[in-house]
């Protein structure tokens, strides 16, 4: 990157060499959700009502929609780290992939009583071959490998291995922007498979995206991994978009999903 330069999402001009093309106060400006949260997936909450029960549990997880044993989201998907993932998708800002999956280290303790007793695997949810050969690389294994390499900085010692061999996607599928919450789930059905079921027995999984939205491809993910007898399977995403919290600088539903394509959770 030509040095002076803008940063990517506030557009000033960057102080310092950025190898990221992201500014010093853009990422100061990437923080964790702090507020209420479903115990189970990590649904934020628009309010603090639900936090008065014991479970806080959302609808989905009432219900047992979901497939996993535990799900955390750094944050929103809004504002800057909206900005921040569609750099890294759709503007080939491989870079920024490796720093993001450090972020998730600031959430990898609320992970830590389904971990407990085993070292865990990081399993990137993948990409079919087609798209990753579209796209060049795959966000989700960026992801973890800056989370792994983020964990080891700051605790040394044993740290999750990533593992991006052992589960495969052997089905291209259309983008899920658009279809309703079943047609996701049945978009996705069958649609991921452990390519290598000896690496996966009895392991603690924890998947890793970048954006959750339904659930839907963190389920079918799940679901494969326990075919092949995972222990237990938990989530980490970057980001949680839900309808509960639109994207202001946006300003309309399509700050839920990628307008372009790209939600597939």
């Amino acid at each position: 990157m030509a040095f002076p330069a803008p940063c990517s999402l506030c557009g000033e001009e960057l102080k310092e060499p950025a190898l990221t093309g992201v500014c010093r106060l853009c990422w100061a400006s990437l923080e964790p959700w702090r507020g209420p949260a479903c115990d189970s997936c990590g649904l934020p909450f628009a309010s603090e009502r639900p936090g008065d029960a014991s479970p806080a549990l959302c609808a989905a997880c009432r219900s047992g929609e979901f497939q996993l044993d535990r799900t955390r989201s750094f944050s929103l998907y809004s504002g800057s780290l909206r900005a921040t993932i569609l750099q890294l998708k759709f503007h080939r800002r491989e870079r920024l992939g490796k720093r993001l999956g450090g972020l998730l280290a600031q959430v990898w303790d609320e992970m830590e009583g389904e971990l407990a007793g085993k070292r865990a695997v990081l399993v990137p949810v993948p990409l079919h071959v087609s798209r990753q050969r579209e796209r060049g690389f795959n966000q989700a294994e960026l992801l973890a490998q800056g989370l792994a390499a983020r964990l080891e900085k700051i605790r040394g010692g044993r740290v999750p291995q990533v593992d991006a061999r052992s589960l495969g996607k052997i089905r291209a599928t259309p983008p899920q922007t658009g279809l309703s919450v079943s047609a996701r789930h049945e978009n996705v059905r069958g649609a991921f498979a452990a390519l290598r079921p000896e690496r996966i027995h009895n392991k603690k999984i924890v998947l890793v995206d970048d954006v959750m939205t339904t659930g839907a491809t963190l389920s079918a993910c799940a679901q494969a991994l326990r075919s092949a007898g995972a222990q237990t399977v938990c989530a980490l995403t970057l980001a949680r978009a839900t309808p509960e919290f639109l994207d202001t600088a946006v300003g309309s539903a399509g700050a839920i999903v990628d307008d372009i394509g790209s939600g597939r959770s």
